[in-house]
């Protein structure tokens, strides 16, 4: 897992690096290197912090 993903926790701001569509989401859970997010144009995603590296929105 990323720096970044380490630090993430619920209600923080993201976007996925490849899928620019899919808006900003907000972190429900980070558990296990298993980042739950809640994208505004793609629903509920759960992403493997070990392979993705999601960048962190300062707020919108």
């Amino acid at each position: 897992m990323s720096d970044i993903n380490a630090i993430l926790a619920p209600g923080m701001l993201v976007r996925h690096p490849a899928q620019p569509d899919w808006g900003t989401g907000q972190v429900q859970s980070n558990i296990g290197g298993k980042v739950t997010v809640n994208f505004r144009n793609a629903g509920k995603v759960v992403i493997n912090g070990a392979q993705i590296t999601l960048i962190l929105v300062a707020s919108e």
